[in-house]
């Protein structure tokens, strides 16, 4: 039997990192349409005390790679944040995508009860079951980070629209 977590999980990552994909690839072409620099966009942000949307791409990926990576019980692969470019922040998402992929249905039996501790050994430790952990830690996270790199966009007058957020299911 495979499980919930696994599909929901996996589910979930590759349509969403597939359309940030999407919008960013859109971000890039508005950019020379409008005859400017495009990494100019990477910089943006909704407000001075948010990440830039090239941070934002990092975080999601991060997450998806995160929480992929405990449900299935393996350790969590290492990314440096080096990005600079779209062909970069592609290139990161295309990466993730290739690690949840690699993960196996079977990997994640038993994920639902697994124990999940974030920031071990930290005054900010936390204990999930990894139900809990997908849903009321991991996916939250998420798709703040994918929603606000979308809203970037959208504010920077990308056209975007909700059929580029949700992408393809």
């Amino acid at each position: 039997m495979t499980s919930s977590l696994y599909i929901t999980s996996n589910t979930v990552f590759n349509q969403m990192l597939g359309s940030l994909s999407g919008v960013l690839a859109k971000a890039e072409a508005h950019a020379v349409a409008r005859k400017f620099e495009p990494n100019v966009l990477l910089q943006d942000r909704l407000y001075p005390d948010m990440f830039p949307l090239l941070r934002q791409v990092q975080v999601a990926c991060d997450f998806a790679k995160g929480v992929s990576a405990r449900l299935a019980g393996v350790e969590v692969p290492s990314f440096e944040d080096e990005e600079q470019t779209f062909g970069d922040a592609q290139a990161r998402i295309a990466k993730t995508l290739a690690f949840v992929n690699s993960l196996t249905p079977q990997q994640y039996e038993g994920s639902d009860t697994r124990e999940i501790v974030t920031q071990a050994g930290t005054p900010k430790e936390k204990r999930f079951s990894g139900h809990s952990y997908l849903l009321n830690y991991g996916l939250p996270h998420f798709f703040f980070h994918v929603t606000t790199a979308y809203a970037i966009l959208r504010h920077n007058g990308v056209e975007v629209g909700k059929k580029d957020y949700v992408g393809t299911y």
